[in-house]
């Protein structure tokens, strides 16, 4: 398993904590900054983790801003993605079994780092039920089709 990880400059920490933690369980992680506390927009970050999983290059991501909430209104902008901001881990489990999210989404000023890698854990841990749930995700994926449509007619 190959997982992007990106943060602006409020959460490095955070992502730092959590690179290592993933590594330890055997995960490659490809680290798309920030990488010290100088400044880096959220949606940038959020933009370069979305783009290395919409493009097949990781598996999955995981980008962390103060919140999680203004990283993941970036990512969830390129086609393909559905990150989610988790700040417990039972909508992290739901979000991947019910919704098949691809991009979880923390906030080092929301959780503290014992708890986002319980988080983190069960996101990972949790896989996609399918079924019912595969017909609400394609019908997610025809809304964000129409209107990447309508959005590209106009260039």
């Amino acid at each position: 398993m190959k997982i992007a990880v990106g943060s602006d400059h409020a959460a490095y920490a955070l992502k730092d904590h959590l690179t290592q933690h993933l590594q330890k369980r055997g995960v490659e992680v490809v680290d798309y900054g920030g990488f010290a506390p100088e400044r880096i927009d959220y949606p940038v970050a959020g933009e370069r983790v979305a783009n290395a999983v919409a493009g097949g290059e990781c598996d999955y991501g995981v980008i962390m801003c103060g919140t999680g909430v203004g990283i993941s209104i970036a990512a969830n902008k390129v086609p393909g993605i559905r990150a989610v901001v988790c700040s417990e881990p039972y909508s992290a489990i739901m979000s991947r079994e019910h919704n098949n999210a691809n991009i979880l989404a923390l906030g080092e000023r929301v959780v503290g780092f014992g708890l986002a890698v319980t988080i983190l854990d069960s996101w990972l841990d949790a896989g996609f039920e399918g079924g019912r749930h595969a017909r609400r995700v394609d019908i997610i994926s025809e809304i964000e089709r129409k209107h990447f449509k309508r959005e590209t007619e106009y260039e």
